[in-house]
């Protein structure tokens, strides 16, 4: 009974927290509860977007990431009370915490701006998940579908597969068109160059022929001549992305038709030697 007795004294020595193997423990056991219940929140997130089409998945992912970070900061501030040290260490900084937080916020301002904004695109949802969006960036006019929406950044996939990563802050800032909306049912476009002494009716006529065919009819907007110049004359071709298959996949489908239609039929309505882009 003595030794039972001794052994349970030791034990709870050990897992006190005041002292360092305690310490350690309870650390080891915060970090796990947290990664559990993190885990377990994104599994149940990923569930209810997979059965419930109805739910909105740009407000569900940007809420699952802000519960996760507020768990981990929750543990963060469960185990600093737990532990006898670290209170006291927390009571001697709080005369230096109002000039950190002022430190940090000058010095994180960029990142905080961009947690607040992407908080904004959650609420107002100029944009979500899916949507092809035309923005400004160093490299000019781009036009990508939005592929997620985190805490700080807004990433959109080019139709030749780049990655187009914008902040929060300047997606929310910005013009944006949201070329998903209704007012644009054909927000896609290819440009063709023939020459001018081709039939410019029978160019579009066969390019919308090998569109539909390619793309379906549904799929499939105008053909317009936007520019003479020179010898040459440039027809546009607007069509709409196959969602199951992405811009970039319905984009190269399209032009590998275009070009073996009127590489198969040059008399159907463009000269020999047609260019797409």
């Amino acid at each position: 009974m003595h030794a039972l007795i001794t052994g349970e004294a030791t034990l709870s020595s050990l897992l006190a927290p005041d002292t360092l193997v305690g310490a350690l423990i309870y650390l080891v056991l915060f970090i796990l509860g947290a990664a559990i219940l993190s885990r377990g929140l994104s599994l149940a997130v990923h569930e209810a977007m997979s059965r419930g089409n109805h739910l909105d998945r740009t407000t569900i992912a940007f809420a699952q990431q802000l519960a996760s970070a507020l768990i981990w900061v929750l543990a963060l501030i469960l185990y600093a009370h737990l532990i006898p040290s670290l209170r006291a260490m927390g009571t001697a900084l709080l005369a230096g915490a109002s000039v950190a937080s002022v430190v940090i916020g000058l010095a994180a301002q960029s990142t905080l701006g961009n947690l607040v904004a992407g908080v904004a695109i959650t609420i107002y949802r100029p944009f979500r998940l899916g949507d092809v969006l035309q923005v400004s960036a160093p490299s000019g006019t781009e036009i990508g579908e939005v592929q997620t929406i985190s805490l700080g950044y807004t990433t959109l996939r080019a139709w030749d597969a780049r990655l187009i990563v914008l902040p929060n802050s300047v997606a929310a800032s910005q013009v944006t068109i949201n070329l998903s909306a209704n007012a644009t049912p054909y927000p896609m476009k290819v440009q063709i160059g023939v020459g001018r002494e081709v039939d410019i009716d029978a160019a579009c006529r066969r390019a919308l022929d090998i569109a539909a065919q390619a793309l379906g009819p549904q799929a499939v907007g105008a053909c317009v001549l936007t520019r003479i110049d020179g010898s040459t004359a440039q027809l546009e071709l607007r069509f709409r992305a196959d969602p199951s298959q992405g811009i970039a996949a319905t984009r190269s489908k399209l032009l590998a038709s275009l070009a073996a239609g009127f590489a198969g039929d040059p008399a159907g309505g463009a000269a020999p030697g047609p260019t797409f882009a």
